[in-house]
């Protein structure tokens, strides 16, 4: 059983992976594979069924499997380090020395060493605490006690100190870097932007994200020589986490922000929530003030400091809470403003942020009651509004894709060419799903560790090894371990998404007069990074 995991692991996933990374997942298998034949065998023989070999057959059947594993071994770390070379190319990544994969097999043996010695500790501490209680209760029960007893001590010492010490320790750190800036960006000084001397968002406090954010985006002359079309400054607003004791305090600083630069005078207003330290895609807010010409001001705000993955782990309710409390902050100012002088009302988030973005609806059609329009980027799987459409999509669409009611209001793209659906009609407002059928941020789920999802068993992505498969427990970690550099590939694969964010705002806003040439324009300059 642990060399068929072996050679399960070492078949292609999403994405790329570093042999470090793969020597994990493969060692993971080789545990799995080896706890899982232990646990058939004591089955079997709690049957009854306990074959009695002879020596000589024993020493047979050994040496037949490790001469299968002489072979199997080698064969598939080649095929493996082949497998990748191919994966890499689907996704535009350079390819790499393959010799790198010999080293697989070492870590990979030491992993599952590492694991199986943990798993045997448990064992042992289940039979010491066993025969402590066997002269007072039952001899099954005690082995059940005992059992639960060792379980909960390994959960408590794992979760309870260890966890939130690493939580700890990471947000610690990450707070501290918070106060950094990142090279090249200077305080804005246009009024339109916080941070700026005419704001009472103070530069220092709106931390390194969010000092970014305002710093950065294409200015008006930039975006009036990409449309043809003169344009004022886009505005952009954002709280820091520290300028507010809560999400809701910090949501309306951000309201007197957009009050403050006139931002209810602009034609588009956009909610964005942000990722767990506050970062928003610059190329999806570019592209959102190109395709708007300028007219547009965005509210953002902070409210972590736990860089993503650790904020994917630990910190799931700070997201919904922020996304909730900032779009109904602003929902409610604009809905203070006459009706014929109210601007466009849109959301859009990416990761974290369309997870916590979602979090303000209660779905696609309070989505479709209380917006313009709306951009949801790389979105996670465990994201009630995602799960609940996408399960719930026409029959026949594929789960990457999923079509929605014909397209009516809600469409799923993986890049500007699958929005059209052949034609069909599409209502405003518009929502709009942006996924990659390589992205792991979007297909991890623990179901994946016994149930095979529908997204492979359908036809692949076209940027996925056609030899992709599904392997129970084996798939779940290689895409477990394909988020570690989900963000590391070009745009269009994995986890990065660019300069197809000008089609996606395109279609979702319709500016008066845009044409396609207009979106081509705005595509070579987000890809150009031209703000």
């Amino acid at each position: 059983m642990a060399l068929l995991f072996f050679v399960w692991s070492m078949t292609p996933s999403l994405l790329p992976r570093v042999w470090l990374l793969q020597a994990v997942a493969t060692g993971i298998s080789i545990a799995t594979g080896y706890g899982l034949g232990c646990l058939i065998a004591w089955a079997v023989r709690s049957c009854g069924i306990s074959p009695d070999h002879s020596a000589r057959l024993r020493r047979i059947g050994w040496w037949t499997l490790a001469g299968a594993a002489a072979v199997i071994v080698p064969t598939f770390l080649v095929l493996g380090s082949w497998w990748q070379q191919i994966t890499r190319d689907l996704a535009g990544v350079d390819r790499i020395d393959r010799a790198n994969y010999l080293l697989v097999l070492v870590l990979a043996l030491l992993v599952a060493v590492v694991i199986l010695a943990a798993a045997r500790g448990i064992r042992r501490g289940t039979a010491a605490l066993t025969r402590i209680a066997a002269p007072h209760v039952p001899a099954p029960l005690a082995r059940v006690v005992a059992l639960m007893l060792v379980v909960l001590i390994a959960v408590v010492s794992i979760n309870g100190i260890a966890y939130r010490a690493v939580i700890g320790l990471a947000d610690r750190t990450a707070s501290a870097a918070d106060h950094g800036t990142a090279v090249g960006v200077e305080q804005p000084v246009a009024p339109e932007r916080s941070g700026s001397p005419a704001s009472a968002q103070e530069w220092e406090s709106l931390g390194r994200e969010g000092r970014t954010f305002v710093a950065g985006g294409p200015s008006a002359r930039q975006i009036q020589e990409v449309t043809g079309r003169p344009a004022p400054t886009p505005i952009r607003v954002y709280a820091g986490h520290d300028a507010a004791d809560t999400v809701e305090d910090a949501a309306e600083l951000v309201v007197d922000e957009l009050h403050r630069t006139g931002a209810f005078d602009r034609s588009v207003l956009a909610v964005a929530t942000t990722t767990g330290r506050g970062w928003v895609n610059p190329r999806v807010a570019g592209a959102l003030e190109y395709t708007a010409g300028g007219d547009s001001a965005i509210a953002a705000m902070q409210y972590s400091f736990l860089p993503s993955p650790l904020a994917f782990v630990a910190d799931r309710e700070s997201p919904q809470q922020a996304g909730r409390a900032l779009f109904e902050a602003v929902e409610r100012a604009v809905e203070a403003l006459p009706e014929g002088e109210r601007p466009a009302l849109v959301a859009f988030g990416e990761s974290l942020g369309s997870f916590g973005g979602q979090s303000a609806f209660g779905g696609a059609q309070d989505m479709v009651a209380r917006t313009d329009g709306a951009l949801w980027v790389g979105t996670p799987n465990f994201s009630p509004q995602w799960s609940y459409i996408t399960a719930h999509r026409d029959a026949g669409s594929p789960e990457r894709l999923p079509v929605v009611d014909g397209g009516e209001h809600v469409r799923f793209a993986a890049g500007g060419q699958d929005l059209d659906l052949d034609g069909a009609p599409w209502a405003t407002p518009r929502i709009v799903y942006w996924q990659h059928a390589s992205d792991p941020i979007t297909w991890w789920s623990f179901d994946l560790l016994l149930q095979r999802p529908d997204w492979l068993r359908e036809p692949l992505g076209p940027d996925l090894d056609p030899g992709v498969r599904w392997t129970p427990f084996v798939t779940f970690w290689q895409v477990t371990l394909d988020m570690v550099f989900s963000a590391d590939v070009p745009a269009g694969h994995g986890h990065t998404f660019g300069p197809d964010a000008a089609q996606m705002w395109a279609r979702i806003l319709e500016p008066p007069g845009w044409t396609d040439a207009d979106t081509d324009r705005v595509h070579a300059a987000i890809a150009e990074e031209r703000y």
